[in-house]
């Protein structure tokens, strides 16, 4: 019983939101706290989505304890969406925190300014001056040495004690103007750090503003507005024109067209009619819309892409891996550099004891990993979310990383280049004695009663050229096992198949024109069929499942971008997967596969070039994507198949968003290295000047805060990127 007790609690998950992370190194050590409280078996932190998932039940007070090294405020999931609908009210209130929370630093501040005023009326540094400036530093710098004289009781060496080494180290040698400083700026730089991750994540939290709090709710024959945690399935919602549509849902009644492009990201509206799925966060453009709900809140469309976007975020991409375990090694070994400039040239070369701890003290601050540290999730984070709002779900930095790196892209062949959808695309008679429509309609008959997969595509162009067909009565019905149908009109037999059926019954008229024509048709990758009696052949109706017409561009696009090869499979006989493949541009066609020969083809072209991306429907091909470096699933939205199986889901039934998934993720990467190659490369610029005797306080800080800001910068960029 007390087993089955432990695992009920270590099963018990919380997720709560958290205000005030400043750094990735602050998450980690907020993290590292939590697990240490008695009633939590594990915790496990976002720092791109700013959120704790908590296996246990602490509660806020013990929670915010851990975090008060940082001030950190801790706000239960449950209650982000009630906070979100205040949060125009309390906009004042929010601006009176933002004072209150820095009013150390303007403190700090006025009390640096009087220490120059000082130093300007004086002439020279007094008692008067050096007491301002003591002053600035242990107000302003007070949280600071709060954590970083902790950090080295521990040996616990992160950029906060660097600092406090720095600051108490220039304050004793008499540095007390570029102590400071140093304080004062390090201050600035931590909150533009924070504001600048804040801006990097509003692209995820505007999404969480997308759809309504309330909708109009039928029930018991009135209308009344529900809350919509207070809505159930089943319920009907009413939404006019201009309204958003508050819960996923199937439309009961009404028509209009639905712009979908928060989901989605498809710029054109939807026609909606009755049966056809309606997304919460969409806008009712047009017509008055009943829709019946399908989906609580909480499994609505838009909140598991947040969700999933939010997860994406806590997965570490390479190069986050690689920057985390550089910063571990490095800021001890910056700590051993410091000293050693600091007491090998008096000891050795007779130098001076002041200037070279004044030296090392720089190579502290300079030392600082901030930029290092912040390089990477803040483009990470950028870019997923940019990706979230163009209808593309990016499941992790990894994939987004690897869809850079991509130099081959398969394609499944039926619903991804094609539309899926088979429709008739020629009829020709052949006796010109012969209606057409009238034998249309005889054919149609036929096929009604079959359960052939090309029947939907003739009594679809029946209806869209009005074609009546339901009052022939059709007699002796019966289906020709891998040939066609036939059957009696009219006390005439018809026959509906393949050429070789015709070709077995003999039948006259079968000639060479005839069969020229059939031969046309099949190379431009169409299914043939022929309509006849056993005395001559009437007519020849052809169906192909239709190329969408983006597809033919976006391989060109790809090809623009540097993919190498782009690869066509299919389970379609060689001559129609070549026809389609000619007509789309890919270069490769590999036809009558089984899904294990896909899966097959897809290691071996990864064996060959390393990372290969294969797009498909998330299903029929769910072998192939999970094989491939970077699976891309089709039509996300609405598909919870597509969207827990693909590392990267196109929400919309749009490949015309590859190519512009294919451009950031190279964006980011591109991105990513320099911010890395920056961040390193300004450091060792800086440590170098030690060797002449140049480095100082006031350049270790703006090196230090400068190279922060740039890196930061240029993550925000990836904001930028447009879908063209």
């Amino acid at each position: 019983m007390k087993l089955d007790e432990a695992e009920k609690r270590v099963e018990q998950k919380n997720i709560y939101r958290i205000e005030g992370f400043s750094c990735a190194n602050c998450a980690a050590k907020f993290e590292k706290n939590v697990k240490q409280i008695t009633s939590v078996q594990d915790a496990k932190v976002n720092f791109g989505a700013s959120k704790i998932s908590v296996y246990g039940d602490p509660s806020v007070e013990e929670l915010e304890k851990a975090g008060a090294f940082e001030n950190l405020k801790v706000i239960p999931e449950n209650q982000t969406r009630e906070k979100a609908e205040d949060s125009q009210s309390n906009k004042k209130l929010d601006i009176g925190a933002f004072i209150q929370k820095h009013h150390t630093l303007l403190t700090s501040a006025l009390f640096i300014m009087l220490g120059y005023l000082s130093l300007v009326v004086n002439g020279e540094e007094n008692i008067i001056t050096s007491l301002l400036f003591a002053t600035a530093i242990v107000i302003g710098g007070f949280p600071l040495f709060k954590v970083g004289l902790l950090n080295l009781t521990r040996l616990d060496f992160d950029m906060k004690t660097l600092m406090t080494v720095a600051i108490i180290g220039a304050a004793l040698i008499g540095e007390w103007a570029e102590g400071a400083i140093v304080v004062i700026l390090f201050a600035i730089s931590e909150a533009l750090e924070r504001f600048s991750m804040d801006k990097a994540r509003q692209s995820i939290r505007s999404l969480m503003d997308i759809a309504p709090k309330e909708a109009l709710v039928k029930r018991n024959g009135q209308e009344t507005m529900v809350h919509v945690d207070d809505i159930v399935v089943g319920d009907i919602m009413v939404v006019k024109p201009g309204q958003k549509i508050a819960m996923d849902g199937i439309v009961v009644n009404g028509y209009s067209a639905v712009n979908q492009a928060a989901i989605t990201g498809e710029s054109v509206p939807v026609e909606k009619l009755v049966h056809d799925e309606v997304f919460a966060g969409t806008l009712n453009e047009e017509g008055l819309l009943e829709v019946k709900v399908t989906k609580l809140v909480e499994d609505t469309t838009i909140s598991k892409i947040i969700y999933l976007v939010e997860e994406a975020q806590a997965e570490k991409a390479p190069s986050q891996a690689f920057v985390d375990k550089f910063a571990k090694y490095y800021t001890p070994a910056i700590m051993v550099i410091a000293g050693l400039v600091a007491i090998i040239p008096p000891l050795l070369f007779h130098g001076e004891w002041g200037t070279w701890i004044y030296q090392g003290l720089a190579v502290l601050v300079v030392g600082c990993p901030c930029a290092l540290v912040i390089s990477t999730p803040v483009s990470i984070v950028t870019a997923i979310g940019n990706a979230a709002k163009n209808g593309i779900l990016v499941k992790g930095g990894v994939y987004l990383e690897q869809l850079g790196a991509i130099k081959a892209i398969a394609f499944d062949k039926t619903g991804t280049l094609t539309k899926g959808i088979p429709v008739v695309t020629d009829f020709q008679t052949i006796n010109q004695h012969v209606d057409g429509k009238e034998l249309f309609a005889i054919i149609t008959a036929l096929e009604y009663r079959s359960q052939h997969p090309l029947a939907s595509a003739i009594m679809k162009k029946a209806e869209q050229d009005q074609i009546t067909y339901a009052d022939l009565a059709v007699e002796d019905f019966s289906s020709l096992t891998g040939k066609g149908i036939k059957g009696t009109i009219n006390g005439t037999t018809y026959y509906v198949g393949s050429p070789n059926l015709f070709h077995e019954m003999d039948v006259p008229n079968f000639d060479k024109e005839t069969e020229e024509k059939v031969e046309s048709l099949q190379n431009q990758g169409k299914t043939t069929m022929i309509i006849g009696t056993n005395q001559a052949i009437l007519a020849v109706i052809a169906v192909a499942d239709e190329v969408r017409e983006i597809s033919k561009h976006v391989i060109q696009k790809l090809h623009q971008l540097g993919i190498q090869k782009t690869i066509m499979l299919t389970g379609d006989n060689q001559a129609t997967a070549q026809a389609i493949g000619r007509e789309i541009g890919v270069t490769d066609i590999q036809s009558e596969l089984m899904p294990e020969d896909k899966l097959n083809f897809v290691k071996e072209i990864r064996s060959t070039f390393g990372n290969v991306s294969m797009i498909g429907d998330g299903v029929n091909d769910a072998p192939a994507l999970a094989a491939s470096t970077v699976g891309v699933a089709m039509g996300g939205a609405g598909t919870d198949t597509a969207l827990e199986t693909a590392d990267i889901a196109l929400m919309g039934d749009d490949l015309g968003k590859l190519p512009f998934a294919v451009r950031l993720s190279r964006k980011a990467l591109n991105i990513i290295k320099q911010n890395i190659t920056f961040s390193i490369a300004i450091k060792l610029f800086a440590l170098l000047l030690v060797i002449p005797g140049w480095l100082t306080l006031w350049i270790a800080i703006i090196a230090d805060m400068g190279a922060t800001l740039l890196v930061t910068a240029n993550g925000l960029r990836l904001l930028r990127v447009k879908d063209r």
